[in-house]
């Protein structure tokens, strides 16, 4: 079997290191893929640090990978050796559960297998794209069909859906008017994906500094979440609001500025030692507002939101790293100090590797 090498976390205090894994053989289901990227996701520093509880280590994280198939197993269809695939966040679902058969695996009743951290058949658990290759079935590899900036497309594999499908899901586009929680990884995507499907669009921010990059990136309008009379202006008047924000905080400020059969979605997850404070009831039922959340997107989602994002010209705004300054990439994270989703380079850990 594969031995590539990798970086993991050892355990909740250790920084992340060179490790070696194990990667079985390609089944006739399977797809190989040397990974040219993978972004840096919040959700990796906190399964790392074990900040929502049950990891399993030594941790690989990564999910959000972009690659180029070298080798594919006698039943695959629809990939072959040289196309440029990702991989998101499932590795495996049961397939048989009425969410698996509808296309959400993401909802799988027993259980998704993540990319990292997952449990497999035989008690072992996943490695995910922090390394230089990985082999998956066929049913979670996606194509990719953007033809540059592939380093760039890589965060949508996490970033990318999670945003699109909640938006998607409660029909924003033109005419209902939507709001966005925070520009960070997701936040900066939510607001290009909102503009792109003909929604106005406001972003909520605490960093008067992110004004202009708001607009930038297809925000209508930037509202200093601090400032209250800002926020009174836009009261009862949201069809739909997405929060990306993973720290905790006051959801009613929000929860009133949905108008009539309004919606909160969460997407952003704060650890679980820190959880939000529990919203008010009368802000809920006042106008007959919804507080809802979404989890990533199935395979057929993703697949959708990568052509979407093709027809669009939308990627992510990223920077690069190597693999050696992951540990310094998730300090800075926890500082916003990125704009806006870190995204390693794989040749930097051939390379290393190499030398070693």
């Amino acid at each position: 079997m594969p031995h590539p090498p990798a970086y993991a976390a050892q355990s909740a205090d250790k920084p992340l290191g060179p490790h070696t894994i194990e990667r079985r053989a390609p089944g006739a289901h399977d797809v190989a893929i040397d990974i040219k990227f993978c972004g840096v996701c919040h959700s990796d520093l906190h399964t790392a640090r074990d900040e929502w509880g049950g990891t399993k280590y030594p941790c690989v994280p990564g999910h959000e990978i972009v690659g180029t198939v070298t080798a594919v197993g006698e039943d695959v269809k629809g990939f072959k050796v040289g196309d440029t695939v990702g991989v998101g966040c499932m590795v495996d679902s049961c397939g048989h559960c009425d969410p698996c058969k509808a296309g959400e695996e993401n909802y799988c009743e027993n259980g998704f297998t993540g990319t990292y951290d997952g449990v497999l058949p035989d008690g072992s658990h996943t490695f995910g794209g922090y390394s230089t290759n990985i082999v998956v079935d066929q049913r979670f590899v996606l194509r990719i069909p953007h033809k540059d900036k592939l380093a760039a497309v890589a965060p949508l594999l996490c970033a990318g859906i999670t945003t699109y499908s909640p938006l998607r899901h409660w029909k924003t586009g033109p005419g209902k008017k939507v709001g966005i929680t925070g520009l960070g990884g997701l936040g900066h995507m939510g607001v290009k994906l909102a503009a792109a499907m003909g929604a106005p669009v406001v972003l909520f921010t605490t960093s008067p500094g992110k004004v202009a990059d708001g607009k930038r990136l297809g925000a209508d309008e930037v509202v200093i979440s601090k400032d209250p009379v800002q926020m009174a202006k836009h009261a009862a008047s949201f069809d739909f609001i997405l929060d990306t924000v993973s720290a905790p905080h006051d959801l009613n400020v929000y929860l009133k500025l949905l108008s009539l059969n309004g919606t909160l979605c969460l997407v952003g997850a704060p650890p679980v030692s820190t959880p939000h404070p529990s919203p008010a009831v009368f802000n809920l039922s006042t106008n007959r507002r919804q507080l809802a959340g979404s989890n990533i997107g199935g395979i057929r989602e993703t697949q959708e939101m990568l052509d979407f994002c093709a027809a669009h010209g939308i990627v992510c705004d990223i920077e690069t790293i190597a693999m050696r300054d992951v540990n310094k990439a998730y300090e800075r994270m926890l500082k916003n100090d990125v704009k806006y989703r870190f995204v390693i380079d794989m040749q930097s850990l051939k390379d290393e590797a190499k030398a070693a």
